[in-house]
């Protein structure tokens, strides 16, 4: 009974093919075939937006014509290459989740294909196990086989051509268990790089923090100063106005005319009325370039209801442990601990703009800090992490998304 034979061998390898499935590594979950799409889409356009932001930070770190600045440039590329290897690693698992939902939909049919399948090979093993010659020697027999081959003559051309699909349906499935190796295979690429961009990052970081420990006084002072403000201030709203001030008050300050030497003859002595000082072109400014501090799921948009009122900011779910950014040029105001938010970084952009970027486990920056676009400030939570963003001018709240490039 070669067909019997043949069909056995089918139901075999497909169950090999499954029993191997279900030891592969295990892709996120997603809502639907369409959610998981949408995730390989954006994870590969935030790879591909890193991977450039990286090049262009090593290129400018090249042609920098002070240390701090190369050094500042190099800094933010290694964090760019992690964000890259990053969204790598999330688009190696989409890739998995895509294989995964694939797999469970072929199984569900060749299930439905081999139930009758089954029950045929078991009569066909039946009659194979029962001669005609001994059938003869039993009462009925003879009428059940004769009823046997006519049903078998009818089945068999159906047989063939089940055959035929359900050989397609385990080739589909061999070709998703390489699909699924290749997509495995990246993620451990991807992994690797990550741990190796990581240690680049932390030597940097080890000999910046080195430096600034050095310099110490003033810097500390500072930092000291906004401890204080966040003791004080009432709420998260309230220390990031009050840092608003204090930052105005700071390009006021510096736009003022310097000191003038005194004229060498009294008679050459005036007075002259002040220069203006000019705030308006920067404060009408709009700020670019400016990216999100991190790449993930957005979670809340900006404006959207929850506890307490309206999102002022949005909120994103990077991967565990991720890279957060800054999202542009400028000045930490704050960073450390903040009630109930986790570690939070406040940074002052040029313009009187400000950038709050709450939920991280370790910020990597200090108060009075310049900091590039892209430079780390920190990393994300270890457990479903969730890092949020708000956007000021003026201490008004605004959409980032409008900004983001």
């Amino acid at each position: 009974m070669a067909l019997v034979n043949h069909r056995l061998i089918l139901l075999a390898g497909s169950a090999m093919l499954f029993a191997a499935a279900a030891t592969a590594q295990r892709a996120p979950v997603f809502d639907s075939a369409d959610d998981t799409r949408a995730a390989l889409a954006e994870a590969l356009e935030e790879r591909r937006a890193a991977e450039a932001r990286s090049e262009r930070l090593e290129a400018e770190a090249a042609q920098a014509e002070s240390e701090a600045e190369r050094a500042a440039r190099q800094t933010a590329a290694i964090a760019a290459r992690i964000q890259q290897a990053e969204a790598g690693i999330a688009a190696a698992r989409a890739r998995m989740a895509m294989v995964d939902r694939e797999r469970s939909r072929l199984r569900e049919a060749l299930g439905e294909e081999q139930r009758p399948l089954i029950r045929l090979t078991a009569a066909l093993q039946q009659f194979s196990r029962r001669p005609v010659a001994l059938s003869v020697l039993r009462p009925g027999e003879v009428r059940d086989v004769v009823y046997l081959r006519a049903m078998l003559a009818n089945a068999v051309p159906q047989v063939q051509a089940n055959t035929t699909g359900l050989r397609d349906q385990l080739d589909r499935a061999a070709r998703l268990r390489r699909e699924a190796a290749t997509a495995a295979e990246g993620l451990r690429t991807e992994e690797a790089e990550l741990a190796v961009r990581r240690e680049e990052l932390a030597e940097i970081e080890s000999e910046a923090r080195l430096a600034a420990r050095a310099a110490g006084g003033a810097a500390n002072r500072e930092a000291e100063r906004a401890l204080a403000l966040a003791e004080q201030a009432r709420d998260l709203d309230g220390l990031v106005d009050e840092l608003d001030r204090a930052g105005q008050l700071r390009e006021r300050l510096a736009a003022l005319p310097g000191p003038r030497l005194r004229p060498a003859t009294p008679q050459a002595a005036q007075v002259s009325a002040p220069a203006p000082i000019a705030t308006a072109t920067l404060e009408n400014a709009a700020i670019s370039p400016y990216i999100l501090p991190v790449a993930g799921r957005l979670l809340t948009g900006f404006g959207a209801p929850e506890e307490g009122g309206l999102s002022q900011g949005i909120t994103l779910a990077p991967l565990a442990g991720a890279q957060v950014v800054s999202p542009a040029d400028g000045r930490i105001a704050f960073a450390g601990p903040y009630r109930g938010y986790g570690r939070i970084v406040i940074i002052e952009h040029p313009g009187g703009w400000t950038s709050l970027v709450t939920g991280l486990v370790r910020s990597d920056v200090e108060v009075g800090e310049q900091v590039v676009l892209g430079a780390p400030l920190g990393v994300a939570g270890p457990n479903r992490p969730s890092v949020t963003l708000e956007l000021r001018r003026q201490g008004e709240p605004v959409n980032p998304l409008l900004y983001a490039g």
